[in-house]
């Protein structure tokens, strides 16, 4: 007889319960029955709550890769934005329209005129505030207002960006919430699955190994041949029949 292996795919856990069940409702006869009412009840309950389980596991990942397009356009924006803000300033400051010494309202070196690394998230968020707060303080010394851009587009970019940031962060924990679920999930529902099939072998134990091997199959056990191990067919029976007649 080759041997069973319980699923290890969502999906195969999910096609052995509805397999199982759908094999079941198909008798009248409780002398037919391999199941008992309260497995079978045990594994409906079971099914419905992983498939809406998964299913809000899908929807929750689906929106965050939908939002994380929009956020990536937006993230780029922002990036953008506080780069050009930065070389302007520098700029300005080479024209004398701007003091060299009012780079550190900005927390900007007076005498390094490269952009910032802004190649991480944080630091966008990071130096998109301190222009905004640096902008801030040059106006309240007396300065006049930058342009092209003006802190005010730089601001307005900036605050879709967090908006977007922690919108994505709440999809991702979302994602993760119900990813930690299913899995919690797994270890019942493979208890279940293993306690039908273990109450179907045996209701079909008596029968010779190709019949019992196809009226378990009936109800979704997967079964797997060793290597060398010879298939069963309908001879096989027949053979099996023909040794115990000599035997007895």
């Amino acid at each position: 007889m080759p041997y069973r292996r319980l699923p290890n795919t969502d999906q195969a856990r999910l096609r052995a319960l509805r397999k199982a069940i759908e094999q079941h409702e198909q008798y009248n006869d409780v002398n037919d029955l391999a199941l008992t009412y309260k497995l079978v009840h045990e594994a409906k309950v079971s099914l419905n709550n992983f498939e809406k389980t998964q299913a809000q596991y899908k929807q929750a990942l689906d929106s965050q890769v939908s939002t994380n397009r929009d956020y990536q356009h937006v993230a780029r924006n922002a990036r953008l934005y506080v780069s050009h803000f930065i070389q302007v300033l520098n700029l300005c400051i080479i024209r004398n329209e701007i003091k060299k010494e009012h780079k550190i309202f900005y927390k900007l070196d007076p005498d390094n005129f490269s952009v910032p690394d802004l190649s991480t998230e944080a630091a966008v968020l990071e130096w998109g505030q301190n222009l905004i707060d640096g902008e801030a303080e040059r106006m309240r010394k007396g300065g006049t207002p930058m342009f092209n851009p003006t802190i005010a587009k730089v601001k307005v970019h900036y605050d879709i960006f967090k908006e977007y940031k922690t919108s994505q962060k709440i999809y991702q924990q979302n994602t993760c919430r119900y990813l930690d679920i299913v899995a919690n999930m797994r270890e019942t529902v493979d208890a279940i699955i293993q306690e039908i099939w273990n109450e179907v072998e045996a209701k079909f134990v008596h029968l010779s190994p190709y019949k019992r091997l196809i009226e378990c199959q009936k109800y979704g056990l997967v079964y797997y041949y060793r290597r060398g191990e010879k298939e069963l067919t309908p001879e096989s029976d027949v053979e099996a029949h023909a040794v115990e007649a000599k035997i007895y």
